[in-house]
Formats: C-alpha cells, sequence, structure tokens
C-alpha cells in the first residue's frame, strides 16, 4: 500500500487553512499542524498557496480543496472574501497533478466517516460508538446550518451533502412562535437556518428582550455569543440555552427524515458550546418526536471534536478519489 502526501485546504470567507496530510488506501494516516492565512491578506487563492508553498520549501503535486460553498459550475466565488477558483484551471495555476474539490461541510461529512472514536465525544442517547452501518445524520451550526449525512455497510461509505438547513423551521412553544413571528417581518420564509446558526442569537436575543419589555443594544452575534458563555449576561445565556432547545429539536427532525441510526454535531460554534448542549435541554428537544421518543432515546448523538475535521475531510475525500 503506497503512502501518498497531499496538501489539504479548508478554505472559508476569513481564512484558508493548509496543512500535509499522508493518506493511503482510501483512508487519511496523519494530518500536520495546520497554517492559517487571512484570506483579506491574499489577493487570491493561487498567491495564498504560494505563500504556503514557500513556507513549507515546497509542496506535494497532489491537493485536496474544501470550500465553503457549492463546488459546481466554472466559477466558485466566496460570499466574504473576493477570491475566485475556476476548478478547470486548478491544475494550471497551482501546478498540481491531482486535486479534488469538495464543499466544506462534505469534508465534514468525511471526517465523521473517518475520524478514529476517540475524536466523538457524548451528548445525549446510549454512551456507544456511532454505528458502523447505516446513515449517521450530520449537523453543524456556524455562519449557516450545514447539513449532511453518511451511510456506510461495515466496509465502506458514501457522503451526501444537503440543504437541509433550509427546511422550514417549526416552532414549538410560545416563545418560539414570537422567534418566528420577529423573522417573518423581514422574510417571507423562515428555515431554519435563520434561527439554528450562529448570526440566529441576535434575533432570539431581541425576541427574549422584547418578551420582557427591556431595551437592549443592537449588538452582532460575536459579542451575544460572548456575553452568553461569560455567563454575565442572562439574557443572553437564555437566548443561548433556547438555541440549544431549537437545535435539538431540528437535529431530531433530521435524523428521523434521513432515518439516522446516529448523530453527529460539528462545527466550530458546536465545541464552543458543548457544555451548554448537555445542560440546556438538547436531549429531551431532540428526543420529543411523540409517539418516536423510544427510536429517538436510543440513538448516540455525539460532538464531533477533531480540531480541523475539514482538513482532515479534504483529505479523506482525496484519498478515496484516488484510493
Amino acid at each position: 500500500m503506497m503512502t501518498e502526501t497531499v496538501v489539504a485546504v479548508d478554505i472559508g470567507g476569513t481564512h484558508a487553512r493548509f496543512a500535509m496530510a499522508e493518506v493511503a488506501g482510501g483512508r487519511v494516516l496523519s494530518l500536520g499542524e495546520a497554517t492559517t492565512l487571512h484570506t483579506a491578506h491574499h489577493a487570491s487563492f493561487q498567491s495564498a498557496w504560494e505563500a504556503f508553498a514557500r513556507q513549507e520549501g515546497g509542496v506535494p503535486r497532489s491537493v485536496a480543496i474544501a470550500v465553503a460553498g457549492p463546488v459546481r459550475g466554472e466559477v466558485i466565488r466566496f460570499t466574504n472574501n473576493p477570491w475566485l477558483i475556476r476548478p478547470a484551471l486548478i491544475g494550471e495555476k497551482l501546478h498540481v497533478d491531482r486535486y479534488v474539490l469538495v464543499n466544506d461541510f462534505e469534508a465534514v461529512g468525511h471526517a465523521v466517516a473517518q475520524a478514529d472514536a476517540s475524536y466523538f465525544e457524548r451528548l445525549s442517547g446510549p454512551d456507544e460508538p456511532l454505528p458502523a452501518t447505516g446513515t449517521i445524520s450530520i449537523i453543524g451550526p456556524g455562519t449557516g446550518l450545514g447539513v449532511a449525512h453518511i451511510w456506510r455497510d461495515g466496509r465502506d461509505y458514501r457522503v451526501q451533502a444537503t440543504e437541509g438547513g433550509h427546511v422550514d423551521f417549526a416552532p414549538l412553544d410560545s416563545i418560539e412562535d414570537a422567534i418566528l413571528a420577529r423573522l417573518r417581518e423581514r422574510h417571507r420564509r423562515v428555515s431554519v437556518e435563520r434561527v439554528v446558526s450562529g448570526p440566529g442569537i441576535v434575533d432570539i436575543y431581541e425576541t427574549l428582550a422584547a418578551l420582557e419589555g427591556r431595551a437592549v443594544a443592537s449588538l452582532d452575534d460575536r459579542t451575544i455569543w460572548t456575553m452568553a458563555m461569560s455567563g454575565d449576561d442572562s439574557l443572553a445565556a437564555a437566548a443561548a440555552d433556547r438555541f440549544c432547545l431549537s437545535l435539538g429539536s431540528v437535529a431530531g427532525d433530521l435524523a428521523l427524515a434521513q432515518g439516522a441510526g446516529g448523530v453527529v454535531i460539528a462545527g466550530g460554534l458546536g465545541l464552543r458550546i458543548r457544555d451548554s448542549l448537555v445542560r440546556s435541554g438538547f436531549p429531551e428537544r431532540f428526543i420529543a418526536k411523540g409517539r418516536f421518543e423510544n427510536l429517538m432515546a436510543s440513538l448516540p448523538v455525539k460532538l464531533i471534536t477533531h480540531p480541523q475535521p475539514g482538513l482532515f475531510g479534504a483529505a479523506a475525500a482525496f484519498a478515496r478519489d484516488y484510493r
């Protein structure tokens, strides 16, 4: 079994991360330390790639790229940075012979499929490993809401990226009714991503303030999350708890829809609120599915704690394509 070195790249709106990975036999053997470059400091992906290559003293002629956005079409554009990637020109521009290009959440799916069990922390359900066969749902709250699932038969697996973050938001109590009403003032249709994503905390926070008749300053989502996690602001803490409740409901809905035998919460925000997820009522909301409560209670729900799932998953996607 021949081992190959590949550059794994994970490109978001603000940062591009690079790391060397060793792959063989369709799997990732190791992932080196990540190098993070600010997209604003480089005119293009090519110039960032060249900066990384100079730093490393040269790079192999194989690359695995995960990007935050759709990978279809002749040109890939990013929401928060001016870079453009033309897939047909990757070989020529980067001077590589082989490459793989995947959506960032598809990469997370590969990471879930290949990461060691030590990178999965129990959130709810039975304290047992994720099933070796069947479907595993993956939900990642971040700037948006990533949704994917993997299917495995005990020997191999497949990753399916989806747009599950755009299904309709379904409130379960009067507070969520109020959150929905607030969002409907700006959006004809309210998806779960409007609530269960990092920026969603703003509308939750402001709705809770309105219900209490409190005037609050207009704050961005990062500030509210910081206030919530510090415990210094009770309203922000209540908004974070409400976020976790809604995430539990959405994760349960998606598990039912996908026929999952296990669920993984992914993303940097998931790691940041790991303690809140356990104590907030997330587990109770996850299983609150009427006649299917017993089924839902039997599903292991995990948090993936790998420090670089995007890089690891990009390398895993390459390993599978060129095994």
